[in-house]
């Protein structure tokens, strides 16, 4: 169940340890993004606080905000950049945006699956996005005192489960917000302290925040052609005679007719010979002979 705008808005930006993790979570995202120049940059749940470094620097912002949590008007200084939307339709066209951050909304989804499924459909191609949600195995997971503390936590490896069972292919992880989360104001002291310590030790199943940055698969339509056919073999001695079967021989028993012909074979050579050597009849006269007295 998604938490209500009033309380996040009031952590965020009325409390000291708000106002420290809208820093520490601003620092993370900033390493994963360091220019997003001239493109359009968008956020789902509550993630107005993520958005303000990018005000100056993107083309176009927009915050949107799911309709179980309410709305606020975002940013207050300037024209509003909020929308409030449905969870798994938001009014964006298909491939619009190319950076996207979603924050307090995957772990309090009733439906996470199509949420992921509307992430990848306004994504434009190469499109990236990273998605917060509370570590499984920090300390803030498991404190009310912070929003951290509501829905469904994930791992860094159950988060990219989840992106890739949605052509979502995960490029880098990292984690935040390493200090105890308590409004003390010794741990507030020391905040980033344990921010750098965490980041240079890499200690990331101790952060109280997963992040994971992804970028939506795109697959090569096939080419439409003529499908391949197998070629039949060729009929090379289609139209000639073929071979005899099989002939009784004098023996009594079969064989092929070529072995007898083969076997027959000297005797066609003596004939052919005998023809030969005959005296050939000399030629006929080309006046025929006078008749005899007799015959006169």
């Amino acid at each position: 169940m998604h938490l209500d705008v009033i309380d996040l808005r009031r952590f965020y930006y009325r409390t000291p340890l708000g106002r420290a993790t809208q820093r520490s979570l601003q620092e993370a995202i900033r390493a994963l993004w360091p220019d997003v120049s001239g493109e359009t940059v968008a956020g789902f749940g509550f993630a107005a606080p993520l958005l303000r470094p990018f005000l100056g620097e993107a083309a176009r912002v927009i915050c949107l905000m799911p309709a179980p949590q309410g709305v606020c008007r975002w940013p207050p200084e300037g024209p509003n950049a909020a929308v409030l939307t449905d969870e798994t339709h938001w009014p964006l066209t298909a491939g619009q945006i190319d950076r996207l951050i979603v924050a307090h909304a995957l772990e309090t989804s009733e439906r996470p699956g199509a949420l992921l499924e509307e992430m990848h459909r306004v994504l434009a191609p190469e499109g990236r996005a990273i998605v917060i949600a509370p570590n499984r195995t920090g300390m803030w997971a498991r404190s009310d005192a912070t929003p951290f503390g509501h829905g469904r936590p994930y791992s860094a490896s159950q988060l990219e489960a989840a992106l890739r069972g949605h052509d979502f292919a995960p490029e880098r992880t990292q984690a935040a917000l390493y200090g105890p989360p308590s409004h003390r104001r010794y741990w507030l002291k020391t905040h980033r302290l344990w921010e750098a310590f965490g980041r240079r030790l890499d200690a990331q199943r101790l952060g109280g925040a997963v992040l994971v940055e992804a970028t939506r698969r795109v697959y090569a339509m096939p080419r439409s052609g003529l499908k391949e056919k197998s070629l039949s073999p060729l009929e090379v001695l289609e139209g000639l005679t073929k071979p005899g079967g099989v002939r009784p021989a004098a023996g009594g028993g079969a064989r092929p007719a070529g072995r007898t012909q083969g076997r027959d074979r000297p005797g066609l050579r003596a004939r052919a010979a005998a023809q030969n050597s005959r005296p050939m009849p000399q030629d006929a006269p080309l006046h025929p002979p006078e008749p005899t007295p007799t015959e006169r």
